[in-house]
């Protein structure tokens, strides 16, 4: 992002204003908080902002009454009205008033921040015209979890949880966690990717991955044959480490793809993620999850 959006989050919840702020500001957004419409009217007196991301329901100066006032102050700013699921009439209103769209709560911060990013491109024509390349939806290799091949089983679990046990929730706004991890050598080189599902597999005993003989198609295991195995493989597992039982990296596409082109090859070549490269720089990842909400935000 060449141009930092200037946004103007407006929100009565403490903790919606310091994680929102913290996420976006990482996405680089420049962003600017108000806990009031009185507050934040008194912002965009003194300075301009791109795009206001305002609350319906606040204290005060309610969310449509902010509306109109911005409109007289800047009419040009974009705004984005975050309601509660009980609130979806009332957000539809405001679009007569001015707004430029609206979400409900809790929503996704990757959902969010496609609508911030579409509403400012909204006022520029050329820009509008253009659909969006694999670089514009990308999760940035800064903000992706990454390992070491050395480095133990153990270790990539706790690096997984990191990310899970960070998440940033509030009653408004969500943030997904990594499901997996790249892996890096020596020289900062990915090599590899840990899933989830190469940890599945990675503790299933060699013997379950044997194939049956014929004349065994039929057998079932007893209860008694499965009665602690769980346990004594997470076990092993631990103390794996994580180049056995990584999978190969994933396949690469430069930042200026066509989101149909990558759509297409995940489909085809059934991958869930994809490397994005700038030149011969590794500059983020693009998942499913990545694609799902931009094909939200076209939708909806």
């Amino acid at each position: 992002m060449v141009e930092k959006i200037r946004v103007l989050m407006v929100d009565d919840e403490k903790q919606f204003r310091a994680t929102t702020s913290k996420i976006l500001s990482r996405k680089g957004y420049e962003t600017t908080m108000a806990d009031s419409g009185e507050e934040a009217l008194k912002i965009l007196k003194k300075s301009k902002h791109d795009v206001v991301v305002l609350d319906i329901k606040m204290p005060g100066m309610d969310g449509r009454e902010a509306l109109m006032e911005i409109k007289k102050i800047s009419p040009n700013t974009k705004v984005i009205m975050l309601t509660g699921h009980g609130g979806r009439d009332s957000a539809k209103e405001t679009l007569a008033l001015g707004a430029y769209d609206y979400l409900n709560k809790p929503c996704d911060i990757n959902l969010l921040s496609l609508k911030i990013t579409d509403a400012y491109m909204s006022g520029k024509e050329k820009e509008k015209a253009k659909e969006k390349k694999a670089g514009d939806i990308l999760i940035h290799l800064e903000d992706y979890t990454v390992i070491d091949s050395e480095s133990s089983i153990k270790d990539a679990f706790e690096e997984l949880l990191m990310t899970y046990g960070a998440l940033r929730v509030s009653s408004k706004v969500m943030e997904t966690g990594h499901r997996s991890l790249l892996v890096m050598d020596n020289n900062k080189k990915i090599i590899g990717v840990v899933s989830l599902t190469d940890m599945m597999e990675g503790m299933r005993p060699d013997y379950l991955k044997m194939p049956k003989p014929s004349t065994a198609d039929s057998m079932q295991y007893s209860h008694m044959f499965w009665t602690g195995l769980f346990t004594a493989q997470v076990k092993n597992l631990a103390k794996k480490k994580v180049k056995d039982i990584m999978s190969e990296s994933p396949p690469s596409m430069d930042e200026n793809t066509n989101l149909m082109e990558v759509a297409d090859f995940m489909y085809t070549q059934n991958v869930r993620r994809v490397i994005i490269t700038s030149g011969e720089m590794v500059v983020g990842v693009v998942r499913e999850q990545e694609l799902f909400f931009e094909m939200a935000n076209i939708i909806l």
